[in-house]
């Protein structure tokens, strides 16, 4: 797999410019130990510090993903129903330090990309509909999130989000295939880049 290991706080010139060919054994060797080492200790399960950034080239992208699930709102999700979008998909739970960072940042983003095709779609791994509602009315949330209390989406996400990697957020092309991915807190910067690449496919 060709991919490119991003730096945490670029120009987005520098980010869009990063050459590909970094080798597939060196990016798993430093995807993980990056991402260990951001890991909190105890039981809290979110990944702390900025987010470790990657994006996989058009050609090395796997299958797309299928993820469904319903929403707080009762409204039934699908991705297959977002081909020919770009969906950015983010995993979060209201107590989690990192998610209620980058919170605004992900609202602002939904707000400037839904004219160009883009939608978010939140995955809450913890919490009932009352603790995420109370989130989304606190930072003002408008794009739907859907609970998954037994991990059937997470399953789903396998192999591209952790278990215990909250906040994670993915970037999928308009075939549904994961084209680029962050564990931890997303710098919004990075994903306003990483969206731009694949609007620009």
């Amino acid at each position: 797999m060709t991919a490119r290991h991003l730096p945490v706080h670029p120009t987005r010139r520098a980010l869009l410019g990063l050459a590909a060919g970094v080798p597939a054994a060196l990016l798993l060797a430093a995807c993980g130990a990056d991402t260990s080492e951001r890991y909190s200790s105890g039981d809290s399960g979110y990944v702390s510090g900025s987010g470790v950034a990657t994006e996989i080239a058009p050609a090395d992208r796997g299958e797309a993903l299928e993820i469904e699930g319903t929403t707080y709102d009762e409204e039934e999700f699908s991705s297959s129903e977002h081909h020919g979008e770009v969906l950015v998909v983010n995993v979060w739970y209201a107590s989690c330090p990192p998610c209620r960072k980058e919170a605004p940042d992900l609202q602002a983003i939904h707000e400037e990309y839904a004219e160009q095709g883009v939608s978010l779609i939140g995955v809450n791994v913890r919490d009932s509909a009352g603790p995420a509602r109370a989130f989304e009315e606190t930072y003002g949330i408008t794009y739907a999130s859907m609970p998954d209390p037994d991990a059937e989406i997470m399953y789903s996400l396998r192999g591209q989000v952790a278990p215990n990697a909250v906040p994670s957020t993915l970037v999928l092309d308009r075939e549904g295939r994961v084209a680029a991915r962050i564990s931890g807190a997303a710098d919004p910067s990075v994903l306003r880049a990483m969206i731009d690449a694949v609007i620009d496919e």
